[in-house]
């Protein structure tokens, strides 16, 4: 017979505590922690259901890597996911509000169902006629999606339950709400809570899914990552609004490589892939710009790094968009001291073309350049690009991927490349060999 003892359960993110506590450790929520009874886990009787567990060896299972993978019908999204959909998977599709989701989502969904693959679009969101307006105007047959409300997760579960479609589309999982909880929708305990039976729902039942998420102001989804290791892919969708140019980036993957992007160009008729090559390096030839070759993910791309200096009557201001502020300033302090640039009193501004995020530090010797040609007032060489971690020294370090770099070289009309020695570049490509920064900075009047 088992033996029972009594545990303390929180009602709304079901964390169990060894004792009674007037608050939950796990959703911080008041008066949510009650008292049970279960087995023992050191119980013999395995009678009761959940509790029998069979153990299996570690073989068979579906290949990830093989041809269950679905394509969706963008290139750029099946590359970022790691070479399509996967059956059984659960993807975060997460960004600002307004930036685009849902289009995407739709869009999504309209390419695997015109493949035959059985799409379930639920939205709390967006009624029925508003999703089929949107499907309307952005050019989307909507005979072949199925739609459903999606603010009750027990309506959600049974509708895909009864469906059993290849892509159950969840848009937002902020909206859905477990009427049985306390919290509002769109609160930590309620997107854990719903999010993790769609999860179950997903490995037991087979079904892929791609849930979207609003983040906060910091970047974070309903808390800090809080549902990030519950899924298996988490993907980023962010951009300009202003100048409608959109970024699809991977993160976590467990079916593929991390760090993998796609860009598109929101238009009146929806998103279109674009190959963002000739929008992220305008080629002119002026002061304060200059071309670095960074790494996204497998592939590389050749960015316009601008930069301004200007007089300061009080403190200086440094801004910087699109690039790594800190690493933005340590590149500023390093022309400083061994550069004999006046830049500790002047106000820096530093920006990426396009609005591109570049996290990438073998683009600090591009900063460098953007930096020292508008302090200067002349231009780099043209057709130049520059690739190099520079150090605390002013030494400047290789940067891995090479033969990346040079191909986005290449697309992007780039003949030299100021780069570490060592590097083995194409014969329509010259290699500038630099050890130090001042090297690379030889074809500006350097203050002594």
């Amino acid at each position: 017979m088992a033996k029972m003892r009594v545990v303390f359960t929180c009602r709304d993110c079901r964390q169990q505590v060894s004792q009674w506590a007037g608050r939950c450790p796990g959703c911080s929520a008041w008066g949510t922690i009650e008292e049970g009874a279960r087995a023992s886990s050191g119980s013999r009787s395995g009678s009761g259901p959940g509790f029998a567990l069979v153990p299996a060896p570690l073989v068979g299972g579906d290949d990830v890597t093989g041809d269950n993978r679905v394509l969706t019908g963008f290139p750029g999204v099946d590359r970022v996911l790691g070479g399509g959909v996967v059956p059984a998977s659960v993807a975060l599709l997460a960004g600002e509000p307004g930036i685009g989701k849902s289009t995407l989502l739709l869009h999504l969904v309209a390419h695997l169902a015109s493949q035959g693959n059985d799409c379930l679009l639920v939205s709390g969101e967006e009624s029925h006629a508003q999703v089929a307006a949107r499907a309307r105007r952005l050019g989307i047959p909507g005979d072949a999606i199925r739609f459903a409300p999606g603010r009750d997760l027990e309506q959600v579960l049974q509708a895909a339950r009864a469906e059993r479609p290849f892509l159950l589309a969840v848009d937002s999982i902020q909206t859905v709400r477990d009427t049985s909880g306390t919290q509002m929708p769109g609160g930590v305990s309620q997107v854990r809570t719903c999010t993790d039976a769609l999860v179950g729902l997903a490995k037991a039942e087979g079904i892929a899914m791609l849930l979207t998420g609003h983040v906060t102001k910091d970047g974070d989804l309903a808390g800090p990552r809080s549902l990030e290791h519950a899924v298996d892919v988490v993907l980023t969708f962010d951009g300009d609004p202003r100048s409608g140019l959109r970024v699809l980036t991977g993160g976590k993957n467990r079916f593929g490589a991390e760090g993998e992007s796609a860009w598109f160009e929101m238009g009146a008729s929806g998103l279109r892939e674009i190959d963002p090559t000739g929008l992220l390096v305008s080629g002119e030839h002026v002061p304060g710009a200059a071309t670095a070759l960074a790494q996204s993910g497998r592939r590389a791309l050749a960015v316009e790094v601008q930069a301004l200096v200007g007089s300061s009557d009080g403190p200086a201001r440094r801004q910087a968009t699109g690039l790594d502020a800190r690493r933005f300033q340590l590149v500023a302090a390093v022309l400083d001291r061994v550069a004999g640039l006046s830049l500790s009193r002047s106000e820096l501004f530093g920006a990426s073309s396009g609005g591109v995020k570049i996290d990438d530090p073998a683009s600090d010797l591009a900063v460098a350049a953007a930096l020292a040609s508008a302090a200067v007032g002349v231009a780099p060489p043209r057709g130049a690009a520059f690739v190099g971690e520079i150090s605390l020294t002013g030494l400047v370090r290789s940067a891995p991927a090479m033969v990346q770099r040079f191909a986005a070289a290449r697309a992007a009309g780039v003949t030299t490349v100021f780069a570490p020695a060592g590097d083995v570049a194409p014969r329509d490509i010259e290699v500038v060999p630099v050890r130090h920064v001042l090297e690379a900075l030889a074809w500006i009047p350097v203050p002594a």
